[in-house]
């Protein structure tokens, strides 16, 4: 139901090792139309490196979406990254679905994230004597940027950070070319900052896990799509049978 997503050649060549000039090559889904090779799911931890790619929604693929998630809300780009976090990596394996609240970053909450910081403004005022620059300092709290991932594998809701830039997202869409792969595409807010972006491995710091349970629930009447059957299956527990869906 939801769009091609940032193009299953970009990812699949991601996966590759390859690089290239991206380009937006999106189609529209069809029945006949092969699923992205599945991928085992990597463990759930509270830090992970995953491959990220990044898309908009001016994208020929995602035009009659606008900039709608899969939720229903308004795609949001993340506050631009100001500083590099620290990475320690700390693996707890997950099997279940239960397993992601054990698997939860024990640490920080996502609010001690979104502090306002302050940040300096300046502007130019006119004067009797012509014009003066004035610094002001105010408070800005950043924004959390949308994700697009596999549900099955960072449940809607699920809230990150990006340890190289400090920026916050949460997982509130999907993709054909993301289903069954261990990929989490960003939004960007342009074609320029999704092109800049290219495809990166990224160490992430899990601030919150979403729901599978509720993630299952939005999925289960889009089953005519393949991409979303695979999501379902894989969040009902059917691995073998979903990575076998072509």
């Amino acid at each position: 139901m939801r769009r091609l997503q940032f193009h299953s050649f970009l990812i699949a060549a991601a996966a590759a090792g390859t690089s290239f000039l991206l380009t937006s090559c999106g189609t529209a889904p069809t029945a006949s139309r092969r699923l992205p090779a599945y991928e085992t799911p990597i463990a759930k931890s509270d830090f992970q490196t995953v491959r990220t790619t990044a898309y908009t929604h001016t994208e020929s693929d995602h035009l009659q979406y606008s900039n709608r998630n899969a939720l229903g809300g308004q795609l949001q780009a993340a506050t631009a990254g100001v500083r590099r976090a620290a990475y320690v990596a700390r693996a707890l394996p997950a099997d279940s679905a239960s397993d992601y609240q054990r698997a939860s970053y024990a640490g920080p909450s996502l609010q001690s994230y979104l502090t306002p910081q302050k940040k300096t403004v300046t502007r130019w005022v006119k004067t009797k004597r012509g014009r003066k620059k004035v610094t002001t300092t105010v408070l800005v709290r950043p924004t959390i940027g949308s994700a697009a991932a596999d549900w099955s594998r960072w449940p809607a809701g699920t809230a990150f950070r990006l340890l190289s830039t400090g920026q916050i997202y949460k997982v509130d869409d999907y993709g054909w070319a993301l289903s069954g792969r261990n990929t989490i595409d960003l939004y960007m807010a342009s074609r320029g900052d999704m092109n800049t972006w290219g495809v990166r491995s990224e160490p992430i710091q899990i601030l919150r896990w979403g729901d599978p349970q509720g993630s299952l629930h939005v999925l289960q009447g889009r089953q005519g799509y393949k991409h979303v059957r695979r999501m379902v299956l894989e969040l009902q527990g059917q691995h073998e049978t979903a990575a076998a869906l072509e």
